[in-house]
């Protein structure tokens, strides 16, 4: 199994960070507060479903102050939960929303780059993550 000591699962959480955060429209909060990947992610999310454990488990972790470590948590999450393929797959289901999160050089714009990013995720459902949460 991949545990935190893994040199590894620290080049794909930044690796899926980055990807995630590629070519992303800056924007705000009510309060000015810079919305990140993990909003991105929460509104696709509740648009496709009544609401995702790790979104109701990330946002339970008092600890976790910024969208930006919310969303990191949520990866972890998905990855020791295997759900994380799928749950990219359904914020990634609404063109207008994409649209609307991300400008024109993103992958996720892209239907082949789409598609291969999550086949690859896909594949990691196969893998074991044995990861603090």
């Amino acid at each position: 199994p991949v545990t935190d000591g893994s040199r590894e699962l620290h080049s794909l959480c930044a690796q899926l960070e980055f990807l995630l955060q590629f070519d992303l429209k800056e924007k705000r909060s009510f309060f000015g507060q810079r919305k990140d990947y993990w909003d991105f992610l929460c509104q696709g999310l509740a648009r496709r479903r009544q609401e995702h454990e790790g979104v109701r488990f990330v946002t339970s972790l008092d600890k976790l102050k910024t969208p930006v470590g919310r969303g990191r948590a949520f990866l972890r999450y998905c990855l020791v939960h295997r759900q994380l393929a799928e749950s990219l797959q359904l914020c990634l289901l609404d063109a207008e929303s994409l649209c609307e999160w991300y400008y024109a050089r993103s992958p996720f714009l892209s239907p082949q780059r789409r598609a291969e990013i999550l086949g690859s995720l896909y594949e990691l459902d196969g893998v074991t993550f044995h990861l603090a949460l």
